[in-house]
């Protein structure tokens, strides 16, 4: 089910709990907030999380991820791990190979909202799209991570999530510079595809790797 954004609170300066608290009102028992971290890197996984929030202990200062520092997220990562229900999925690159980046995407989040330690009644996804195997209605909010806290708080989680698994993969292929980066293509990133070529890391089917994959497949035949 996809929800018009006319029926929820108007957009505030900071996410709150008024569109939990609508659902509630509308008989909803438990609600979780959905949302995702790492669509648009070259390589690592697309991470998801899955928070139900106590209405009774949530934690102060919530955001959407990208308006926090990285010292900020880390501690609403713990206090968010320590008061509420969580769920974290990812998808590693072979599966948005196979299913693409949307359809990866949305099938960590119906795998999330599954891995919660109870069944909630209602979900609200950032963003345009609710995933089809969702085990409850689902609602699509634009901007969520700015408007509900619930879904501000998965935002932590996942980016928090993401950044530790780049930290991996930076040990795992150091010349990368993962750590730094996580995944983007900045020029560094791709001066260093240019040099070495994909790892098992990255996204083969994104343009800069496909590209790259292609170059060298001419060098190698023409050679």
């Amino acid at each position: 089910m996809e929800a018009t954004a006319e029926l929820f609170a108007p957009e505030a300066e900071f996410p709150d709990f008024s569109h939990e608290a609508m659902l509630m009102a509308r008989g909803a028992r438990l609600v979780a907030g959905v949302d995702e971290a790492g669509r648009g890197p070259l390589a690592g996984p697309v991470v998801v999380a899955a928070v139900r929030l106590d209405p009774e202990r949530i934690p102060e200062g919530l955001n959407d991820s990208k308006k926090l520092t990285a010292e900020r997220r880390e501690a609403l990562f713990d206090q968010i791990l320590a008061t509420a229900e969580v769920a974290i999925v990812s998808a590693p690159p072979s599966d948005i190979v196979a299913l693409n980046i949307r359809g990866a995407t949305l099938a960590a989040m119906a795998r999330a909202v599954q891995a919660l330690p109870h069944r909630v009644d209602r979900v609200l996804v950032d963003g345009r799209d609710v995933p089809p195997d969702l085990p409850c209605p689902g609602i699509a909010l634009i901007g969520g991570d700015g408007r509900s806290v619930s879904i501000a708080a998965a935002s932590i989680v996942a980016k928090v999530m993401r950044d530790r698994m780049c930290e991996i993969m930076d040990c795992d292929a150091p010349h990368f510079g993962f750590a730094g980066h996580k995944g983007y293509g900045t020029a560094a990133h791709l001066a260093a595809l240019d040099l070495h070529g994909p790892c098992r890391h990255h996204r083969a089917e994104f343009a800069p790797i496909a590209a790259l994959l292609v170059r060298r497949t001419v060098v190698e035949v023409i050679g």
